[in-house]
């Protein structure tokens, strides 16, 4: 009974003050450790221990598995390059320098000191991805951020056993590269296999709850086998993740998704906040512990704040030159242009750490000699970076102009998008028709298909209320009117409850399937695509007014030479070239890597937007 009333007090306040944040831009994670650092000095409040296995395997997997469910697996190999130098390499460089800042300071032997930095030098990408769409950071920043926090954990915690072992005894350096390989070769098999059984089993499954099941109990099962042959359990649930939401459209029924989905979110929620609140508990254990330390207290505090120090500068020495050096490679150079100098240091500077450093620190040996040092040290890093960075963060991104996607280019792809499967199921609607159904059915399919990507061309528009938001806020309307009835025949008690709760279900059904893009009021349609406040600044902007003369104004011109097929068309106010839009084949874009040509307009009927391709703005 104490541990369920436990449970419930923990759910709660990590409900209240996650939502007190939410409600008053805080960052929640902040908060909340803020929230647990009191608690730990309030009289006849128990602080939970925060055990390696409490983390490592009843917290990490579950939220490893729901950030790779919803994180693009395109996105991970268009960003593969800087995801594995900052998950592998700044990694193993962040153990090194650590390591010997460590041994240089205390008086402890090499390989305890490298274990401590492979402690520390995993980031917890949970408080900066949050941040990172708060403030509105480029998604490839958050792509790359959560890309890292992925992997990282696993190249942290093979490098601590690499040290562990080294404390117990000699380590050759083959035994250091088989243990490497064991790791990675097998998580990667072991994802690969669970990925490959899991999804051709939910093939087969028709009932959404047995779905959910199965995706509840995916990331032990991925990490419990790899674990077990001492593999790493982190890639296996990392790559079993990733695959299977890439492939969830085809191997899920859209209820299953949509049930996975809201699963997942609710628990991601609870269990996140929950770490937060955890490690803010475990000030007063932390600094108990120090009462059997032989070492001075200033000893003891210089070294916790120089490697404090050494976490943030070490990531911010690696990010620049990781950044830029690949680039120097022509190849690379010309598929990826360098970004400017405000991008990589906003990289540089999300490094806050977690959970996982301080799960970590408890894997070290009772025997470690100054053990208790160690778990202050990690204690330090990881509130210290979440305070220091966490705070600074916000701020940082605002005063180095570093904009997130813009809102109007992201209406266009969408409705490029929508417009394409719009034209698919057009072309199977008239492949399907044997002519002997209604005309009005046939119509209402057809308008039904181009009612989504209408709605996002009306946002572009310049109406004050659009036809689709008007649709929205009368049918909302009308649906709370029935819903108050069914509650009205509900209350009378003459009609079978059963069946009311099928005709509710209905209801909430297809209230849900209303467009949030749609339901958006006018004022925040508005608001979203005004130009960046900005813009008026861009030199190329304000020199290309005039549109020259099309030069293949029938379409685009790589798209009619290799007989492909666009979607939407940009002109370049340079030259005149005609392309097509990245939801095309990337044309207009390709142009603008190999001319240089800065400035687009679209091209098409009833658009007058302009982007620069230079400075990133829309005008």
């Amino acid at each position: 009974m104490h541990a369920a009333s436990s449970l419930v007090v923990l759910a709660v306040v990590v409900t209240v003050f996650s939502a007190l944040s939410r409600r008053y831009a805080l960052s929640a994670p902040l908060v909340l450790m803020g929230v647990g650092l009191v608690a730990s000095y309030v009289p006849y409040v128990p602080t939970p221990e925060l055990t390696p296995d409490l983390v490592l395997i009843g917290l990490l997997p579950p939220l490893l598995y729901a950030a790779a469910i919803r994180t693009s697996l395109v996105d991970i190999r268009r960003n593969k390059r800087p995801i594995l130098l900052l998950s592998v390499g700044l990694v193993v460089f962040t153990v090194v320098g650590v390591g010997l800042l460590v041994w240089w300071l205390l008086p402890v032997e090499l390989a305890a000191a490298l274990a401590l930095g492979a402690v520390v030098a995993p980031p917890d990408a949970v408080a900066a991805t949050t941040i990172a769409r708060r403030v509105g950071m480029p998604r490839r920043v958050v792509t790359i951020l959560e890309g890292e926090s992925l992997v990282n954990d696993a190249t942290a915690l093979v490098s601590l056993r690499t040290a562990i072992a080294a404390m117990a005894g000699t380590v050759t350096v083959w035994q250091i590269a088989g243990d490497l390989a064991l790791s990675a070769l097998g998580g990667l098999a072991v994802g690969l296999v669970v990925a490959f059984v899991v999804g051709r089993l939910r093939r087969r499954i028709d009932d959404p709850l047995v779905d959910v099941a199965v995706s509840l109990l995916t990331p032990w099962v991925a990490y419990l086998p790899a674990e077990e042959i001492h593999a790493s359990g982190v890639l296996a649930v990392v790559v079993a993740g990733l695959l299977l939401g890439h492939q969830s459209p085809v191997i899920q029924s859209a209820s299953s998704r949509v049930f996975e989905r809201t699963n997942w979110a609710t628990i991601s929620f609870l269990l996140e906040s929950s770490v937060f609140l955890l490690i803010g508990m475990q000030v007063r254990s932390v600094v108990d512990d120090l009462g059997a330390s032989t070492l001075a207290t200033s000893r003891i505090a210089l070294t916790a704040a120089a490697t404090l120090v050494a976490v943030i500068v070490l990531r911010l020495m690696w990010v620049f030159p990781a950044t830029y050096l690949p680039r120097l490679i022509p190849a690379i150079g010309r598929a990826d242009p360098s970004p400017p100098w405000q991008v990589p240091l906003v990289v540089g500077w999300a490094g806050m750490r977690g959970v996982v450093t301080l799960a970590a620190v408890f894997l070290l040996p009772e025997d470690t000699e100054h053990r208790e040092v160690f778990v202050l040290i990690a204690f330090v890093v990881t509130a210290g970076t979440l305070l220091l960075q966490g705070l600074t963060l916000p701020r940082l991104v605002r005063h180095l102009g570093v904009e997130g996607p813009d809102p109007a280019e992201d209406h266009l792809q969408e409705a490029s998008v929508y417009q394409q499967a719009a034209r698919a199921g057009l072309a199977e609607l008239d492949d399907a028709l044997s002519g002997d159904e209604p005309e009005d059915v046939v119509q209402r399919l057809r308008q039904r298909t181009l009612d989504r990507s209408n709605a996002i061309w009306e946002r572009l528009g310049t109406q004050v209320e659009t036809p689709s938001v008007m649709y929205v806020r009368l049918r909302e309307r009308m649906l709370q009117a029935e819903r108050e009835e069914v509650l009205r025949v509900r209350r009378l008690g003459l009609v079978d409850q059963q069946v009311l709760r099928g005709v509710l279900d209905a209801l909430d059904l297809e209230e849900t399937m209303l467009d949030s893009a749609v339901a958006a009021s006018s004022a925040d349609r508005d608001s979203d695509l005004r130009p960046p406040p900005h813009h008026e600044g861009c030199e190329h902007l304000q020199a290309y007014e005039s549109m020259p003369r099309p030069m293949t104004p029938e379409g685009c011109e790589e798209c009619l030479r290799d007989g492909a097929t666009w979607v939407h068309l940009r002109l370049c106010l340079d030259c005149g070239h005609v392309g097509c839009c990245d939801s095309s084949h990337e044309h207009s874009t390709t142009h603008w890597r190999e001319t240089g040509h800065p400035v687009i307009r679209s091209f098409e009927t009833g658009e007058a937007w302009r982007w620069c391709y230079e400075d990133q703005l829309l005008g």
